[in-house]
């Protein structure tokens, strides 16, 4: 996770990019960002010599990603020296504020590079370093390297979990397909969230079908930004929920990399090679492991590279390219209610499934530095993901068409009886064949200026995305038919298309030294089109949306701010809901919501941070979008409520009379309201326009847990090692609109109460020189646990032991 610095190098070249005062202005800023591995460091202090300096308090911080500050000038007519000590390392310049161009700091320290790094162009979600967090006007979390790497997190699962409000649900017990809702929404295949990568789309489909059957393995990242508040308008069209970047490593100019390789139970296996180099890093994954339950296991192939270049004084280019592979043996149904008592929690008849599917993706970003206050940065991008799913049974339905399984007498698998070859042999064999292309440009400048005499930062960007996915379902009426390769029926052949227009504009009014006002809007222009190719049938819808906010961020002290603000949730309604399978317009609105926050984020005391939040989101249409392969969850809308409390916290060196650092980290959500406001109907064109069973005001909506604990205590040792134990509590949850609490004896176990389940993972860490040995149990007391009911009963992994080491060099 993230980039270790070469063997005996503890500071790099910094370079800042220094932006001069307008001539009636009395500050300046500098912001700058190096790039070593100041893991060890557990803080950094600045000396500062000359006339008129100040320096902002608590505005540096460390991770594996480098050390970030920000330091203010005063009179700026003046010539000052700067330097930064840590430990026996030193950093210093001289700056003289009538000389232009850029700021260069120097490390004294033998074996430092001797060449500069500079900052690479990004679309950043909240911003590069540890004040882009506590000036932002909403919820804000970066999940950095250092907790990454030694947290050893396994999937994008466990390390989601620690941001405070997101609720991540565990689905084949891998992490193979994400299910991660904020605020009380549901989570099934992501669809209410947006997923960047760097700043640029990694959904294959945001707009035409948003659920996300593909996730990079988590160790490609490097840091991870988490936005809840209304700063989401700036990307879109996911805005009822919010928005996660994840950041890929920086390149390096001096050659380096690592390798590593882990192995552990469950048939659990990881390889990792990086190298680094000439402003190029190139990084190769292999991982395989078995799932949750029996007759299952999956093998992950990922290539990532990326180059960057200062191409002149005014232009800068990113260049990244990216190919994922993977192969499954998975199945997509859950167990039925009789089949997980009586036959245990990882039972698994269908050994035959399997998910076959692979990913390439490109993308450039440019930045043009049109002055020292106005910088223009384009990206392209493009990707091809192929899906197929080949599977006996996509749900566990009461019949023996919904099971996808004829002949089956007494319906074994609701009767708990262990299914046998001869029965699997005459289900049938259906495969979801799936091929998304998106492709789009992404353009925002940013201007700091000067209006109505306060100082100001304007954002302002278009994009457009074009998306097409073409879809086939191939039936067998058994599978001896399939091996075969007789008898195949067409049951589905369409082309879905997408066409997306938007642009947005927002800006930072600098009211005064304490007070910034924030106000955004975002306009989306969406066009869908419905092809089946089975009978030509064709139809079209388009809409258009106006999504505003506002955000605002009030500064009680240099250590403690107030934040909020208030923005409209949207959620574009997919291709296949607008649009029937014979091309007629389904009558439906797009996913609309107020959404509204107000936190208070603070170091009160020194090692002690603090982020509270409270949130209510109200929706006047809640869409729950139905399981089409299950087809026991019909597509359906209503009105809801959801609000609540959201509290992180972290506190260093608990103890002083312990030498090194004893640490705690706490991430807590409550969710006391998640109300159903209304019945949910479905529109006329879909199952009849009836109402959702059971659903109605006054009942909760389900996979919304009341409670969400996660829970550190870590000890980072003075050298060598450090250890950490993590606690992770979900609340009880209910699966369905009816709020079934007791499931019957011979159910489908599609509904009943998600007890709630709580699970401890332990990590230690011991370096050697540039080696690295590491040592990890997930679910260290083996609890057996149901995650989802959705298809099913899902349940989450059993005790994991896993073991490695990594090289740097």
């Amino acid at each position: 996770m993230g980039w270790m610095s070469p063997k005996g190098t503890k500071l790099a070249r910094v370079r800042l990019a220094r932006r001069p005062a307008s001539p009636n202005a009395r500050e300046e800023n500098i912001d700058g960002r190096s790039y070593s591995d100041y893991s060890e460091y557990e803080s950094f202090s600045f000396r500062l010599a000359g006339h008129c300096m100040r320096f902002a308090p608590h505005s540096f911080r460390s991770d594996l990603g480098g050390l970030y500050f920000k330091v203010g000038i005063v009179c700026a007519a003046l010539s000052h020296s700067y330097s930064l000590s840590a430990a026996e390392a030193e950093v210093s310049a001289n700056i003289n504020s009538s000389a232009g161009g850029d700021i260069k700091l120097s490390a004294n320290e033998v074996g430092a590079s001797d060449k500069d790094v500079s900052v690479l162009p990004r679309v950043d979600v909240i911003g590069n370093g540890p004040r882009a967090t506590a000036e932002s006007t909403g919820s804000a979390t970066v999940i950095d390297g250092r907790t990454l790497e030694e947290s050893r997190v396994f999937n994008v699962n466990e390390a989601l979990r620690k941001v405070p409000g997101v609720h991540v649900r565990e689905e084949e017990g891998v992490g193979l397909r994400p299910n991660i809702g904020m605020r009380g929404l549901n989570p099934t295949r992501s669809t209410k969230i947006l997923l960047l990568e760097d700043g640029l789309p990694l959904s294959f489909a945001p707009y035409g079908d948003n659920a996300s059957y593909y996730h990079p393995p988590i160790d490609r990242y490097e840091s991870i930004e988490v936005s809840k508040g209304s700063q989401v308008i700036r990307f879109g069209p996911q805005t009822a929920g919010g928005v996660i970047n994840y950041i890929t490593p920086e390149p390096q100019k001096e050659f380096g990399g690592l390798v590593g390789i882990a192995a552990g139970t469950r048939g659990y296996l990881n390889g990792h090679v990086m190298a680094t180099g000439k402003g190029a890093v190139v990084d190769v994954y292999r991982k395989e492991s078995d799932g949750a339950r029996d007759n299952m296991h999956s093998r992950l192939d990922d290539v990532n590279f990326k180059w960057s270049g200062q191409l002149n004084d005014h232009n800068k280019l990113v260049i990244r390219a990216t190919y994922f592979k993977e192969y499954s043996q998975l199945t997509y149904s859950g167990l039925t209610q009789a089949e997980f008592e009586k036959l245990g929690a990882r039972y698994n008849p269908f050994k035959n499934d399997f998910f076959d599917a692979s990913r390439s993706g490109m993308s450039a970003t440019h930045e043009l530095r049109l002055n020292a206050d106005t910088k223009l940065v384009s990206s392209v991008y493009g990707a091809y993901f192929d899906r197929d799913w080949w599977r006996q049974a996509s749900d566990t339905g009461t019949s023996a068409s919904a099971l996808n399984c004829e002949g089956q007498s007494n319906q074994s698998r609701l009767a708990g009886t262990a299914l046998s070859d001869a029965q699997l042999n005459n289900c049938k064999m259906q495969g979801r064949l799936r091929q998304y292309t998106t492709a789009g440009v992404d353009s925002r400048i940013q201007i700091r200026h000067q209006w109505l005499g306060i100082a100001n930062d304007v954002e302002i960007g278009v994009k457009y995305q074009h998306e097409i996915q073409d879809r086939r379902q191939h039936n067998f009426s058994t599978y001896t038919q399939y091996l075969a390769g007789t008898g195949m029926t067409l049951a589905e052949n369409q082309q879905r298309r997408t066409n997306a227009t938007s642009g947005f504009i927002t800006n930072r009014f600098h009211i005064n030294e304490q007070l910034s006002i924030t106000p955004i809007a975002r306009i989306e222009t969406i066009q869908h089109e419905r092809i089946n190719r089975i009978d030509n049938a064709r139809g079209s819808t388009s809409f258009t949306e106006f999504i505003p906010g506002v955000g605002v961020m009030y500064a009680l002290s240099e250590q403690s701010q107030l934040y909020g603000g208030i923005h409209k949730g949207f959620s574009p309604p997919r291709v296949e809901d607008a649009i029937s399978s014979n091309g007629g317009t389904v009558d439906l609105s797009a996913e609309c919501s107020v959404n509204a926050e107000l936190g208070w984020r603070a170091a009160p005391v020194k090692d002690l941070s603090v982020d509270l939040a409270v949130f209510r989101n109200s929706f006047s249409n809640l869409v729950q979008v139905g399981s089409i392969a299950g087809g026991s969850t019909p597509y359906s809308e209503g009105k809801a409520l959801m609000q609540g409390l959201e509290l992180s916290t972290q506190w260093d060196r608990i103890s002083p009379i312990v030498e090194g650092n004893l640490f705690g980290r706490v991430s807590l959500t409550y969710l006391p309201t998640a109300e159903q406001r209304s019945s949910f109907f479905s529109p006329s064109q879909v199952n009849n326009g009836g109402a959702v069973a059971g659903s109605g005001a006054g009942k909760r909506l389900p996979y919304a847990p009341e409670h969400l604990l996660n829970l550190t205590l870590g000890f980072r040792a003075p050298a060598h090692w450090n250890a950490r134990a993590e606690y992770v509590l979900v609340g009880k949850q209910y699966a369905d609109f009816a709020n079934t609490v007791t499931p019957a004896v011979n159910a489908n176990g599609q509904v009943g109460l998600i007890d709630a389940y709580g699970i401890w993972n332990v990590v230690a860490n011991y370096s050697i020189g540039s080696a690295t040995l590491f040592i990890t149990a997930k679910n260290l007391t083996d609890q057996t646990y149901i995650v989802d009911r959705t298809r099913g009963i899902q349940v989450g992994t059993p005790r994991t032991i896993q073991a490695g080491i990594k090289y740097a060099f």
